[in-house]
């Protein structure tokens, strides 16, 4: 709602309410998807027919009736959630040309509340098993495993209750005048005030409201709409640090020069249209550093009351039981502020007023990166580690976006959109003990570098694996080989070396185009990225495992004694998740590159003549269709996915659709 107070003020209030009320499956598509993948599929039935009359179903189970069944967890009950959020923005605007012509006041108060509840309302499934079966004649008697536990009556669970609210406030001044049509100057100030309860926090220190406050500002100064000059900056607050740290002055700058707007430029404009230079350099304060429970560095964090340090005292030593103190962070005055220093140049070029491109080239130095430090020895008898900030990574990239519009006629047109992103970045210092193994440093490596050991194979016999280096567990022929980097004769963390990709993509990159032709439509969006890695997740798909899934792809190719393939897919099988096996290597080591068709749409525009006769001004029925296909080295599934190849899956989704505006 706009009000206009007077001829200068104006007053916005807007109110926004979004709620969410839930009935339905306990257990989301994702969850219900994850039981169906950890069950067994063939020990016993969902549910047995009732032989006899009974009251309640009779659930499949075996043992003692400690599997999952994923069809009674389906339908023993329901869940019922409220999610609410509720939004209040009140904003006044006094245009003050009065003053002075292009200067005008804004003052703004924006609260949101957000609030969850689920309640679980369930009965125990009884869970029956084969006591008796005669594969001639099919009979068969079930057994009662749960008589004591099973209920035919509802019982009720209260799930998580989230309360939090979000204050913001903001007071800003804004100057914008061109002076004899040539001279373009503006300026801009803004003072904002934040504060966020969390009414769930768990801990005292983050029980109480997060705060910050800032003042930035920013002047600008164009001639002619050739020359452009841009100066910012941010001097911030953060209630996490010292007072003597607690506030920080970040400025930036930017120069730019259109070149097609001088006159020089006037022979070459048909065919380049647009050419400009950008560059930008400034700094960056990140606040958002170490984790949540590290609410203020600057104060201690003791628990007075820790059971795991308790002592007991007397003739039994507990006769008298008083719980200890633990240290779970020490108060540092010195941790502030990270800061980035970043550094940009751009070129933008329009060709034939058809074509549009932008190449830019980026590299930044992050400074006072927050680590713990790996130089103070046990034996200072510290229980909560030393942090401060050391760290520092640099990083560069190039980020290339084009966009093309071509019109033929009134009938016929083309659009193509296209942009390229490569990054990468690297630690430049790294708080890390002196290792007698060069390979073990992070330092000249990227932020998101896997650690892990190199594969050779699998071992052959248990003579090969008593003519090698000592590895992990309980370890035998068809297990993973290591390779023993340093020659000490054991495999150890000395033996980790750098492998594969980083786990973040150092290149994405999109292409999409639209065609129309008359009334039809067509458009296609594909995506991609490359240069990452990721690892097969063994705890998560290790066969029979927690009654895992078997994966085809395991089954095809796995060490087995009849098949003493070394360099199968899979390691020798096993009821347990192999501890050996379950090491960070290369062994299970993939490709995460893709290419992908994301997303296709055919769409059809009835002619004016119908619409003026159903009197819209929009008539359109489409096609859309989401994941048709993609390219990658990896076949076993969805690369997107990563190392989980029994989670939930990439949906591939066919719509139709029909646009109508009146």
């Amino acid at each position: 709602m706009n009000i206009n107070v007077t001829k200068s003020t104006e007053l916005i209030v807007r109110l926004n309410g979004n709620f969410d009320d839930y009935k339905g499956p306990i257990d989301g598509g994702e969850g219900m998807y994850n039981k169906v993948m950890h069950s067994n599929p063939v020990l016993f039935p969902p549910y047995y027919p009732a032989k006899e009359k009974t009251s309640h179903i009779m659930f499949g189970n075996y043992n003692e009736g400690e599997y999952l069944n994923p069809y009674a967890d389906m339908v023993k009950g329901y869940k019922d959630y409220s999610r609410s959020q509720m939004i209040a923005q009140f904003e006044i605007i006094q245009d003050l040309e009065k003053i002075t012509q292009g200067l005008k006041a804004r003052a703004m108060f924006n609260t949101t509340r957000n609030s969850y509840f689920d309640v679980t309302r369930s009965y125990n499934p009884y869970y029956y098993t084969l006591s008796y079966y005669d594969p001639v004649t099919g009979e068969y008697s079930l057994e009662l495993l749960n008589e004591d536990t099973g209920t035919e009556y509802l019982g009720y669970s209260e799930g998580p209750k989230t309360i939090n609210s979000d204050i913001y406030l903001e007071a800003v001044l804004d100057y914008n005048r061109t002076f004899s049509e040539k001279h373009t100057v503006g300026g801009l100030l803004v003072y904002m005030m934040k504060e966020n309860l969390n009414a769930n926090a768990g801990d005292l220190q983050r029980s109480l409201p997060y705060r910050n406050l800032g003042l930035s500002g920013r002047a600008t100064y164009s001639y002619e709409n050739r020359y452009f000059f841009e100066f910012n900056f941010g001097y911030n607050g953060s209630e996490r640090f010292h007072e003597k740290n607690r506030f920080g002055f970040f400025p930036s700058a930017g120069l730019a020069w259109n070149i097609s707007g001088e006159e020089f430029w006037v022979p070459f404009k048909s065919t380049i249209t647009g050419l400009k230079l950008r560059a930008s350099i400034g700094l960056v304060g990140n606040d958002a550093i170490g984790s949540a429970s590290d609410r203020f560095f600057y104060l201690s964090n003791v628990e007075m009351n820790d059971p795991s340090k308790a002592a007991g005292f007397g003739e039994y030593k507990n006769t008298y039981l008083r719980n200890g103190i633990t240290v779970k962070r020490y108060a540092n005055e010195d941790i502030c502020w990270e800061v980035s220093d970043k550094r940009n140049v751009a070129l933008e070029i329009g060709l034939w007023d058809k074509f549009n491109i932008i190449a830019e080239y980026y590299n930044e130095y992050r400074k006072k990166i927050l680590m713990d430090r790996a130089s103070i020895p046990n034996t200072m008898g510290l229980s909560a580690p030393v942090r401060a900030n050391v760290g520092e990574a640099s990083g560069k990239g190039t980020d290339i976006s084009l966009d093309y519009k071509q019109i033929w006629s009134n009938k016929l047109w083309l659009t193509v959109l296209g942009n390229f992103t490569y990054a990468t970045n690297k630690y430049e210092v790294y708080e890390e003990p002196q290792y007698d193994e060069p390979w073990r440093y992070r330092k000249g490596k990227s932020l998101n570098q896997t650690f892990g050991y190199i594969a050779e194979r699998l071992f052959i016999d248990d003579a090969d694996v008593a003519n090698s280096p000592k590895q992990f567990g309980d370890y035998g022929a068809g297990d993973i080989k290591y390779l023993d980097v340093n020659k000490d004769g054991i495999i150890t963390e000395a033996d980790k070396v750098p492998i594969g990709y980083p786990t973040t993509p150092e290149i994405v990159y999109g292409l999409g185009f639209s065609l129309g032709y008359s009334n039809v439509d067509f458009s296609v969006f594909f995506e991609g990225l490359a240069n990452e890695s990721f690892w097969i997740n063994v705890a998560a798909t290790s066969p029979f495992n927690n009654e895992t899934q078997l994966l085809k792809a395991y089954a095809d190719s796995y060490w087995s004694e009849d098949n003493r393939d070394i360099y199968a897919l899979w390691p020798r099988l096993s009821p347990n998740v192999n501890t050996n096996n379950n090491q960070t290597s290369t062994w299970f080591m993939r490709d995460g590159s893709f290419f992908r068709l994301k997303q296709l749409e055919i769409g059809y525009s009835f002619p004016k003549k119908i619409q003026e006769k159903l009197n819209t001004s929009v008539l359109r029925i489409y096609l859309t269709g989401g994941n048709l296909f993609t390219l990658s080295k990896f076949k076993m599934w969805d690369p997107e996915m990563g190392g989980n190849g029994l989670g939930y899956p990439l949906q591939r989704t066919f719509n139709i659709g029909l646009n109508i505006s009146f």
